[in-house]
C-alpha cells in the first residue's frame, strides 16, 4: 500500500520500517517464514501425540504385569516398587507397617558406605525398631534383639542381617497372604488382568 497524502498512516508506518536497522528487517522475515512452515505441518504434533500415547499404553501394560507378578512370591512384590507401596498401604490398615519401614531401613543401611555414618544409622535403626519399648519395636525374639545389640558394638552393613530376615520371614508367612487376599490387591488384579484381556482382543 502506498499514499502521498501527508498524515497518511500508511505513509508513517513506511517511514518507520525504514528506520530500522536491516538487520531487524531480516530477523523479522526469517521469523516469519519458520512460523509459516510450522503452521502448516500438524503432523508434526499429531505424531508426538501418538508417541505418548503408545508410552502411556505401554506403562499400562507394564504395571498390569508387575501387578499379576506380585502374586508370584513376596520377593517379586518387593522387587516392584509400586508393590512395596501397595503392600505399605495394607500393612497400615493393621497397624504392622514397621515391619516392613524396618526391613526397608536395613536395605538403606547396606548401601551406606562411610563408617561414622554406619555407625550413627545402626543405634538410630536399633533405637527405633529393635530395642525393648522402642517406638516401633518389630516382632523378633529376644535371642535376635540380643545379637543385634551386640553387632552395634563393631557397626558393619551386615549387623541387622538376622533381624531383616526373622522380620522378613514374619511378613512372608503372616502378612502378605493377607494382602493378597485383601480387596484392594484382588480389585487391583482383577483390573490388571481385564487390561491384558482387553490388549490380546485387539491384536
Amino acid at each position: 500500500m502506498s499514499c502521498w497524502m501527508p498524515g497518511c498512516p500508511a505513509l508513517s508506518m513506511c517511514r518507520g520500517l525504514a528506520a530500522l536497522p536491516i538487520t531487524c528487517l531480516e530477523r523479522a522475515k526469517d521469523l516469519k517464514t519458520r512460523l509459516g512452515i510450522l503452521l502448516h505441518k500438524p503432523e508434526l504434533g499429531h505424531k508426538t501425540g501418538s508417541s505418548s500415547k503408545l508410552q502411556l499404553g505401554s506403562r499400562r501394560r507394564d504395571s498390569s504385569r508387575e501387578v499379576l507378578e506380585w502374586r508370584e512370591s513376596f520377593d517379586q512384590l518387593l522387587k516392584s516398587k509400586s508393590g512395596v507401596n501397595a503392600f505399605h498401604t495394607f500393612l497400615k490398615t493393621e497397624f504392622s507397617e514397621e515391619n516392613l519401614d524396618f526391613w526397608l531401613a536395613c536395605e538403606d543401611f547396606k548401601k551406606t558406605r562411610s563408617k561414622t555414618k554406619l555407625a550413627s544409622k545402626a543405634n538410630r535403626i536399633f533405637e527405633e525398631f529393635v530395642q525393648s519399648e522402642a517406638p516401633r519395636e518389630v516382632n523378633i525374639d529376644h535371642e535376635t534383639r540380643e545379637i543385634t545389640r551386640k553387632n552395634l558394638s563393631g557397626a558393619t552393613s551386615a549387623c541387622f542381617n538376622e533381624a531383616q530376615a526373622k522380620t522378613r520371614t514374619l511378613m512372608e508367612k503372616d502378612s502378605y497372604p493377607r494382602f493378597l487376599k485383601s480387596a484392594s490387591y484382588q480389585d487391583m488384579s482383577r483390573q490388571a488382568a481385564s487390561r491384558g484381556t482387553s490388549k490380546r482382543s485387539h491384536t
